[in-house]
């Protein structure tokens, strides 16, 4: 037994002096490599793309994948090889060679570095793929395994743009509160923090429906490129649900102005082909066709994003495959120390869970304690608007013009401007499509609180049928016709 381990250890040595022999240009070519790519990365450039050869750089990730993971660490050579890792997956990404990217992606990870910062920023690489290739939950998991390596490195600015990644993911996923609790947790300290937590809050409230919202924090956001461009999205697509055809045409037409991005072409193309009734039939139909041509290549893009996701599921799913050399030169290198080392790592990473357990304890009382002060404040401002909506109903039917000032034989006009006062309730009541323009304006003159004498005036409508209309009007909004202005308060106010 003895013989065969000597043997065995023999033959490690050999091998390590051959790799040390063989190939120590190699080696050092290529941590050079890195050490360019990592002086363009901090200067905001790119290897391979704004300066450095492509070539030069696939060539440094060949050479220090070659060698096996425990020569890599014993020459020191584990953080360099992540560091390629990552220069050669962004450059992968910029190709549109999203699987090969996460190959290199994947290896990073199992590099054995301890370099939180380089493997934090490699984890949220693979989340973003994720997201592209709409699997929002795996894309959630990688930023959240991302935060954990930023906060293992003190960084907390970047630990909490991951926070607001994850609560994006959890914004698709239409998981609201657990996207606010998120976003409650995060100190905004930085204008492209703060920036980047308002268009976060935007996505969540647009996929809630709550477009008036969506498009006040989108507004919010800070003028950089990379936020203008989901901005203008979103504010498109919620304007087109609002059905403001015009706002939503206009923001579409200034995204495709400012991008070539296919994901945004689609969405920008989809609401002129649906929302821009000035086109002609011809300029429709050319925007349809580009449209088809887009899907089509979103549709080649989205295959190519899809292999990169099994691939990083098959390793996620993977069973460690420790060979019977990798366990003995561990147990010769290590020896005895092992056991002092693996407790002395277990402390260290208890003591860091209790940490993150804490503070997560802590966030999540504020956010708790924030979550009831935002209800408190919607509820108020409710009230204000409540207010402002009674003051404005008698501003109207007080004025001697009453109902010329609301251009009562005008019925778009009319619609207008109650939209322009009373937070667009006449276009609400009409995208019900149950009531007619006769019960439309009944609606407007029970929410102005006329009586029944001065609507049957108004409207002109004989008073003894007032009541009758105004019962079947509440009925079609399932309502009854006393409730009925509540009702159109309430409508207003949400």
């Amino acid at each position: 037994m003895i013989g065969k381990r000597w043997i065995i250890g023999c033959w490690i040595a050999v091998m390590g002096g051959c790799l040390m022999a063989c190939a120590p240009q190699a080696v050092r070519e290529a941590e050079d490599v890195v050490a360019q790519a990592d002086s363009l990365w901090h200067a905001g450039k790119q290897y391979g793309i704004d300066e450095g050869d492509s070539a030069t750089l696939a060539q440094a990730y060949k050479t220090l994948e070659a060698i096996p993971l425990p020569f890599r660490e014993g020459l020191g050579l584990g953080s360099p090889y992540a560091h390629t890792c990552y220069h050669y997956g962004k450059l992968l990404r910029a190709k549109d060679n999203p699987a090969a990217a996460m190959q290199a992606f994947i290896a990073a990870t199992h590099s054995g570095t301890k370099d939180y910062h380089i493997i934090g920023r490699i984890y949220s690489n693979m989340g973003s793929i994720c997201h592209l290739a709409g699997e929002f939950q795996l894309s959630y998991d990688m930023y959240e395994r991302s935060a954990k390596c930023f906060l293992a490195d003190n960084d907390s600015l970047s630990y909490y743009f991951l926070l607001n990644d994850m609560a994006f993911e959890l914004a698709e996923q239409r998981k609201t509160n657990e996207a606010l609790v998120l976003l409650n947790s995060i100190e905004c300290f930085d204008t492209i923090l703060s920036s980047s937590v308002h268009l976060t809050k935007a996505e969540m409230y647009k996929n809630e429906e709550l477009y008036d919202s969506a498009i006040y924090y989108a507004n919010l956001t800070c003028k950089i490129p990379q936020h203008q461009l989901t901005k203008m999205l979103i504010k498109a697509q919620s304007y087109s649900y609002m059905g403001l055809k015009d706002s939503a045409v206009n923001y579409a037409n200034e995204l495709i102005r400012h991008t070539g991005e296919l994901f945004y072409m689609n969405s920008a193309l989809y609401i002129l082909t649906h929302e821009d009734n000035k086109k002609c039939i011809e300029e429709v139909r050319n925007i349809s066709a580009e449209r088809s041509d887009t899907q089509k290549l979103i549709e080649i893009r989205r295959g190519k994003l899809s292999q990169a996701v099994q691939l990083l599921d098959q390793d996620l799913h993977h069973e460690p495959d420790f060979r019977w050399l990798y366990a003995i030169l561990l147990t010769l290198v290590v020896g005895g120390a092992c056991l002092y080392v693996y407790n002395y790592r277990k402390r260290r990473q208890h003591a860091l869970l209790s940490q993150q357990v804490e503070d997560l304890t802590i966030q999540n009382k504020e956010a708790e304690t924030q979550h009831e002060k935002i209800i408190g404040d919607i509820e108020k401002h409710k009230r204000t608007i409540t207010d402002e909506v009674e003051k404005n109903c008698q501003l109207i039917i007080n004025a001697e013009s009453f109902p010329q000032n609301i251009y009562w034989k005008d019925f778009n006009k009319m619609r207008a401007v109650i939209d322009c006062q009373f937070y667009m309730i006449a276009t609400k009541l009409s995208k019900k499509n149950v009531l007619n323009e006769t019960e439309i304006r009944l609606c407007i003159l029970v929410l102005l609180n006329l009586s029944r004498v001065d609507i049957s005036k108004t409207l002109p409508y004989a008073s003894s049928s007032v009541g009758k209309l105004k019962d079947q009007t509440a009925k079609k909004l399932n309502t009854t016709g006393k409730n009925l202005r509540d009702y159109l308060i309430k409508m207003t106010v949400d």
